[in-house]
C-alpha cells in the first residue's frame, strides 16, 4: 500500500464543504497569509524574534499606532490578555472588567491561577462598560483587605458584538487614568470594530487613552499569533521577561510576525474584517423579518445573537454547527467569517425559515 509520505500528497480529514456559523476560528488560513508563511520559510533566520520579520512587524505597527510603541508577539488571545495585564499591576493590583469579558468567562481563570490577578466583574447589558459601572468595583484603595483596582478591561468589540465608539473609550480612559488606573483593551475582533466604525486602528485605541492591547489575528484569518502592543510603554513593565515567564516567546517568531505583516501592510486585515461585518449584517436583515427569532444585541461586528424557540437550535445544529451564548434563555450566537459567503449566509436563513415553518410557537416570516 502506498502511503500519504511516499507519495507526497497532502492528507485532508475533512470535508472541505461544510460550513458553519460557530465561530470566526473555524475558518482557515487567509491565502495571503499562507503565501506569506511560505516565503518566510526559506532559508534560516535569527530566533526568538532577532529576525528580519520581526524587526519589520514594528514598523507595520507604528505605521498604525503612531512611533515609540512596543510590540510582542504571542501564541493566542489568552496569553497576550495575562501578558498584558501582568505587566500594568503589581501582585496586590485587581482588574475591573464586564462579567461577560473572555478574561473573566474564556480563560479557564487564567488571569487569576497564572497571572495571579484578582478579576472584579460588573454586569453589563451589552457587555460595554460605562464610567459609572466601572465605579461599582473602583473602589477601596488604601484598604489593606481588598485587592487593589488598578486597571480596567474592555474587550473590542465584546463578547456580545457591540462596539466601543472612540468617545467611549475615551470617556473611560480619562475616568480610570484620573483615578491612578491603566486601560487594557483585548482586541481579540479590532479589525473588525475598525471596519464598524469607519476609523483607523489608532483613533480608538492610542489616541483614545488605551495603555496596553491585546491585538488579534487568528480570528481575522491568521494560523495562529497575536501581539501584545504597548501603546504607552511607561505603564507596561517586564513585557520582555513576563512573555518568557508565561510561555508565550517563540523561537521561530519569523512565522507569527510574517503573518501580521502580510495582515496589516496592505489593508487584509480591513477587507476580511469588512466581509465578515457585512455577511453578518446580511444575516441580521433576514432574521429580523423572520417570526420567531428574536436578535438580543445590536449587529456591529461579525456576531449575530438571537433568541429561538424551544428546540430549534438543535434541529439546526444538524446542518450548521453554532454555540448556544444563553442556554436557559434560549439565547444563540451565530459568527461570520472572511470566507463566509453569500450563499452560505442564504443557506443558513433557508434552513432557519423550514425549521420555523411549523413551529406551533411562531411562523416564519
Amino acid at each position: 500500500m502506498t502511503t500519504t509520505a511516499e507519495t507526497g500528497a497532502a492528507l485532508r480529514l475533512h470535508d472541505p464543504n461544510v460550513r458553519g456559523f460557530a465561530s470566526d476560528n473555524y475558518s482557515g488560513v487567509h491565502p495571503e497569509i499562507l503565501a506569506a508563511l511560505a516565503a518566510a520559510n526559506e532559508g534560516h533566520q535569527v530566533s526568538y524574534g532577532e529576525d528580519d520579520y520581526t524587526s519589520r512587524l514594528h514598523e507595520v505597527m507604528e505605521e498604525h499606532f503612531g512611533p515609540g510603541i512596543e510590540c510582542f508577539p504571542v501564541f493566542n488571545g489568552t496569553g497576550a490578555n495575562v501578558l498584558s495585564l501582568q505587566s500594568l499591576l503589581p501582585r496586590w493590583g485587581a482588574v475591573v472588567c464586564a462579567s461577560t469579558a473572555h478574561i473573566n468567562m474564556d480563560e479557564n481563570g487564567a488571569p487569576e491561577r497564572i497571572g495571579g490577578i484578582k478579576l472584579l466583574q460588573v454586569p453589563t447589558p451589552d457587555g460595554k462598560l460605562t464610567p459609572e459601572l466601572i465605579d461599582r468595583e473602583a473602589w477601596g484603595w488604601g484598604d489593606e483587605h481588598r485587592a487593589q483596582p488598578l486597571a480596567v478591561s474592555i474587550t473590542q468589540t465584546t463578547e456580545l458584538g457591540t462596539c466601543y465608539t472612540p468617545d467611549e473609550v475615551r470617556a473611560i480612559a480619562d475616568h480610570v487614568h484620573a483615578k491612578g488606573m491603566k486601560l487594557h483593551m483585548d482586541g481579540a475582533r479590532l479589525a473588525n470594530a475598525a471596519a464598524h466604525l469607519q476609523v483607523p486602528l489608532r483613533a480608538f485605541t492610542r489616541d483614545a487613552g488605551v495603555d496596553i492591547l491585546s491585538f488579534g489575528g487568528t480570528k481575522n484569518g491568521l494560523l495562529f499569533g497575536e501581539v501584545v502592543v504597548a501603546l504607552n510603554p511607561e505603564a507596561a513593565h517586564g513585557l520582555v521577561y513576563l512573555r518568557k515567564m508565561n510561555m508565550q516567546l517563540a523561537s521561530k517568531m519569523r512565522f507569527m510576525s510574517a503573518q501580521f505583516i502580510a495582515l496589516l501592510e496592505g489593508g487584509l486585515w480591513l477587507r476580511s474584517a469588512s466581509h465578515a461585518n457585512a455577511m453578518a449584517s446580511r444575516l441580521r436583515a433576514a432574521v429580523d423579518s423572520i417570526d420567531g427569532v428574536r436578535p438580543t444585541q445590536k449587529t456591529e461586528s461579525n456576531g449575530v445573537f438571537a433568541v429561538l424557540p424551544e428546540g430549534v437550535a438543535d434541529r439546526l445544529r444538524a446542518s450548521f454547527r453554532f454555540y448556544d451564548w444563553d442556554e436557559a434563555a434560549r439565547e444563540v450566537r451565530w459568527m461570520c467569517s472572511f470566507d463566509t459567503t453569500e450563499e452560505d449566509v442564504d443557506a443558513f436563513i433557508a434552513a432557519i425559515r423550514h425549521e420555523l415553518r411549523d413551529y406551533d410557537g411562531g411562523q416564519a416570516g
